[in-house]
């Protein structure tokens, strides 16, 4: 069976061109709480979705009160200290040394089935998020209206 598309063909639709992309660190918002806002990328491996554990996670950040701010079969997250508090929240990479309740001592099966990848650093973030996301892929959206677990009404 012939391929439809050539290899630069196919290469073209999977991985377009990327122009350089700015910094992707959060403008601080008017009014609210004045902490810095952080992104943070997260992907559900294939174990985790292969065990239909997608939904879980994000539930998870949701729950926390970050903002889902892009998302193809990655996420970006945003909220305030997004990065520490989404490690806490995945858990050790060993799932062996992940405490219950973290997404990998909930859900892992073996170190290298641990379901989850977080950024490590606000830096490493902003390496990882510019590789698969340009900014104009990432929503840029204000609190109003909006009820988070951090923020009580």
């Amino acid at each position: 069976m012939s391929c439809l598309f050539g290899r630069a063909a196919l290469r073209g639709l999977l991985c377009p061109p990327r122009a350089l992309v700015p910094n992707l660190l959060v403008r601080p918002s008017s009014g609210g709480p004045s902490w810095n806002q952080e992104r943070t990328l997260v992907a559900v491996k294939p174990d985790g979705v292969h065990r239909r554990l997608v939904g879980d996670v994000i539930q998870r950040f949701e729950r926390r009160g970050f903002k889902l701010v892009g998302m193809k079969m990655l996420q970006v997250w945003e909220g305030p200290n997004v990065v520490c508090t989404s490690r806490a929240m995945i858990g050790h990479t060993d799932s062996a040394e992940a405490a219950p309740g973290t997404i990998r001592g909930d859900f892992s099966v073996h170190i290298s089935r641990n379901v989850i990848h977080a950024s490590d650093s606000v830096d490493g973030a902003q390496r990882e998020i510019q590789l698969w996301f340009q900014s104009n892929e990432l929503v840029d959206w204000a609190d109003e209206g909006h009820r988070s677990s951090l923020y009580p009404a």
